[in-house]
């Protein structure tokens, strides 16, 4: 499903309709999942968090300020509830789950080749430290700008391009030696 207006959207939550929370889950339920999954978790604990994600999107609507910034604000909150996870539970569990399925290519090499590739560059996202794996989840997987990922992450702009700019080459590194 398309994302309603964000300031509608935003307004209507701040009333406590319901029906608007109802429309934020159904909007953003799959993109929350697939962060979760890209900054490392496995499936249920994803899941978990994704619908913590939402209850205490619910509990602070209160502190959205801008309408048209639901989006970051909502990243902010997985974020949080991802990055607390991660504090309490000091592992990493890899998934590899988003790699493309053997029909979404044609030739049987090819296919086999490009998951082991992408399966690899996940294990390595999953490997980087939080600051790092959460801005490339947030700008190239989540497809943020670059402002929109600083706003999520409560950071400058040039911080997070800074970060972006480790992640890559720790990335290139990593893939290029395996």
């Amino acid at each position: 499903m398309p994302e309603p207006s964000s300031a509608p959207l935003a307004q209507r939550l701040r009333h406590g309709d319901r029906k608007a929370a109802e429309a934020l889950v159904e909007a953003y339920y799959d993109r929350i999942y697939l962060y979760m999954r890209a900054t490392g978790h496995d499936p249920q604990m994803s899941e978990d968090m994704t619908q913590e994600t939402f209850m205490q999107a619910w509990r602070h609507i209160g502190q959205l300020r801008d309408g048209n910034a639901l989006t970051a604000w909502l990243f902010r909150i997985a974020g949080n509830v991802s990055r607390q996870h991660w504090r309490k539970h000091r592992h990493v569990t890899v998934g590899t789950d988003q790699a493309p399925s053997p029909e979404d290519k044609k030739d049987g090499l090819t296919r086999a080749g490009e998951r082991e590739h992408l399966t690899r560059l996940h294990e390595a996202v999953a490997r980087l430290p939080w600051k790092l794996r959460q801005v490339i989840v947030l700008h190239y997987m989540e497809q943020l700008t670059i402002a929109e990922a600083a706003e999520v992450v409560q950071i400058r702009q040039g911080t997070l391009k800074s970060r972006l700019s480790r992640a890559l080459e720790t990335l290139r590194k990593e893939i290029g030696e395996t």
